[in-house]
């Protein structure tokens, strides 16, 4: 198995139904990735050794995702150089997602968040992928492909919209 080159972390395993779809996007772009747990606020001393050693280990790009407070994103940004994109979680406890958004999105100068929409685990996969393909060829020609499929899927959708009209659903 091909080492990860792409870290998916949250703050809990209520998120994961969220952040499944940054995993199932890497994995339609067969990039490699690992997935875990890592809280800020419960397991500090998890988090801090996950920052510090995820160069090493060959990581690329991290995604963390975490809702309420959401410390996640920032912190492993504080702790890393390399990208980290933030997936605000609409939770439990959460204020309408609003904290979340919020807390990963305001990050202060010197320390960067790539904050994708609430819940949207998925562009973050997408958008890790695009780091990645702009030194890899390979993985670049992929997601070439992938936003084809879009395009098609659009020009599908205008073509019955414009033979049914509005009743086209």
């Amino acid at each position: 198995m091909a080492k990860p080159l792409v870290g998916i972390i949250m703050g809990s395993q209520s998120d994961l139904g969220v952040m499944k779809e940054a995993a199932q996007f890497l994995e339609e772009m067969k990039i490699p990735f690992e997935l875990t747990i890592v809280s800020a606020h419960r397991t500090p001393a998890r988090m801090a050794d996950y920052a510090a050693n995820a160069r090493k280990r060959g990581l690329r790009v991290i995604i963390a995702g975490a809702g309420g407070a959401a410390h996640l994103p920032g912190m492993i940004a504080s702790m890393t150089s390399l990208p980290v994109v933030g997936v605000p979680v609409k939770s439990s406890n959460s204020i309408d997602g609003w904290d979340s958004v919020l807390s990963i999105l305001q990050m202060p100068a010197g320390v960067p968040v790539a904050t994708v929409a609430l819940n949207g685990a998925k562009n973050a996969g997408i958008l890790a992928a695009q780091i990645l393909g702009s030194t890899d060829k390979a993985i670049a020609s992929q997601l070439d492909k992938y936003k084809r499929s879009l395009q098609e899927k659009v020009e599908e959708s205008a073509k019955i919209v414009g033979r049914k009209g509005w009743k086209a659903s």
